[in-house]
């Protein structure tokens, strides 16, 4: 069991949950987008174990463009992950970084996932947690599997087929508790030029009976990732809700990021509350995003881009994040 545990901790995208049998949950979460950008799926399998022991395994359905979710629930016991790479099953269905395949009642098929764009790794700091991978008494811990990769397969969703052909995806995860009282999450990888992707999350982080707001964010961008997170040097400069959405800014020492977040239709999701599955946030897949990075040294801009099929969630009490506006603000 131990070596299952240390395994893990250096490959976020793994199974994090060997020897917890009470108040934890992990689940991972494939973003799936067909070629022509007419279907926009989320599936969210995981676990779900409550203060008493009991639990579950489950997996989330989201259709983006029709607005709806679907949960699928499971017995425990069906749940199978593997300790040495990331792969998981729940009953007939399987999930790893290089495949899914799909047997419920009104999606089925498989789908091949190729030339995934992976987080930085190294070993002091694994994956997009960093040096806070190593507190292990954080509420929720996040992972990213694959920034973007394409999509090959079919799938059979609600009697209607969907190729991938060249479709788009991404995947990242969570395990712990429970989600942050406050957070806001947005993500996409369709933009005007190829091979671009973005996630940010700006979350409340209890800690030692007090808190403190903590942010990560990366854009992909021509091969090379850069980051804005909380143990890196960088500081929210602006974050205010609008009547359409976010409103962000993040500066690190080179450069300086604008973010401009547009709501879309929405549709609720199951969220964890103390391992339990009895939390709700609105989740949109068809939001928007305006992204421009300058670096601050020229002024120049690096890039600037309007990304579509946006996933987008503003959860909890946004006045909880705002103390990092005025905490940044020069």
């Amino acid at each position: 069991m131990l070596n299952k545990k240390i395994q893990a901790h250096f490959n976020p995208e793994r199974f994090q949950g060997w020897g917890k049998s009470k108040n934890y949950f992990e689940g991972w979460y494939f973003k799936l987008i067909d070629d022509a950008g007419k279907h926009a799926l989320a599936l969210i399998p995981g676990i779900a174990m409550d203060e008493s022991g009991k639990g579950h395994a489950f997996i989330q359905v989201l259709d983006g463009k029709n607005s709806t979710a679907q949960y699928h629930k499971f017995p425990l016991d069906l749940f199978k992950p593997a300790s040495d790479r990331f792969f998981v099953s729940i009953g007939p269905n399987e999930f790893s970084d290089d495949h899914i395949k799909l047997d419920l009642e009104d999606l089925k098929g498989h789908i091949q996932i190729e030339g995934k764009a992976s987080w930085p790794n190294p070993w002091y700091a694994p994956g997009i947690m960093g040096p806070f991978s190593w507190l292990k008494f954080m509420e929720c811990n996040h992972g990213i599997v694959s920034m973007d990769h394409r999509l090959k397969g079919l799938l059979r969703f609600k009697e209607q087929d969907i190729p991938f052909h060249s479709g788009r995806g991404y995947i990242e995860k969570d395990w712990g508790s429970s989600f942050p009282s406050a957070y806001v999450w947005m993500q996409s990888n369709h933009f005007e030029e190829d091979s671009i992707s973005f996630k940010c999350s700006v979350a409340t982080i209890p800690m030692l009976g007090t808190g403190f707001t903590g942010f990560i964010c990366g854009l992909y961008v021509r091969g090379a990732f850069i980051r804005f997170t909380t143990y890196n040097f960088s500081r929210i400069k602006k974050l205010i809700q609008t009547d359409s959405g976010i409103e962000l800014e993040l500066i690190n020492p080179r450069y300086h990021l604008t973010v401009k977040a547009t709501n879309g239709q929405t549709a609720l999701l199951a969220s964890p509350i103390q391992g339990a599955m009895e939390g709700r946030i609105s989740e949109s897949m068809t939001a928007s995003l305006f992204i421009r990075l300058v670096q601050r040294k020229t002024a120049s801009v690096v890039f600037e881009g309007h990304g579509k099929h946006a996933g987008l969630e503003i959860a909890g009490a946004f006045g909880e994040l705002l103390n990092a506006h005025k905490k940044g603000r020069k």
